[in-house]
């Protein structure tokens, strides 16, 4: 659900530091203050000696799963949504390199020039504070997540996702 049109400019990118979500129930779960934000969300995990023979049903409360949760801060926006696997080839982006289950980045974005744009109103505005910006895609099962944020971080934890995100609110609203 972009908010955003693309236009010539918009390049994707694969992040390569942001660890693989599950693609069968990664289960996101995103936590925001005014200027950070935290997705947490199950990793893909492949049991040992698993033939494929059978589905291993996950949720927030399964016990014992390996997940991650991604830190952005000084965040400018975030939205969360659609599409999903399915429909991804609707996103804005998709032809571009934007695929389902993956982190990416999005260079020179128009979600980001757009703010620069909107912000131009405040007394104070400096063009080039937008420089230090990066619009991330965190693309996933059954959803989205889209950050324009100046950093991201992450953490690998294990344990149900309603842990997990406890844990993680702290970080959220500290500072």
């Amino acid at each position: 659900m972009a908010v955003y049109t693309v236009d010539e400019r918009d390049r994707v990118i694969q992040l390569d530091d942001v660890p693989q979500c599950s693609t069968g129930a990664p289960c996101p779960v995103v936590l925001a203050a005014e200027s950070r934000v935290a997705v947490a969300y199950f990793l893909q995990n492949v049991p040992a000696g698993w033939d494929g023979s059978y589905a291993r049903m996950v949720g927030p409360n399964s016990p014992d799963q390996l997940s991650a949760v991604v830190t952005f801060t000084s965040v400018k926006a975030s939205m969360f949504g659609p599409p999903n696997d399915e429909a991804f080839a609707g996103h804005p982006l998709a032809s571009r390199g934007l695929q389902p289950y993956g982190a990416f980045e999005v260079l020179d974005s128009s979600w980001l020039r757009r703010l620069e744009k909107m912000n131009r109103v405040h007394p104070g505005h400096r063009p080039e504070y937008f420089s230090n910006y990066r619009h991330i895609v965190l693309s996933f099962h059954d959803s989205t997540f889209e950050c324009v944020a100046a950093t991201y971080s992450y953490e690998l934890t294990r344990g149900p996702l309603t842990e997990v995100v406890g844990r993680a609110v702290s970080g959220i609203v500290t500072d």
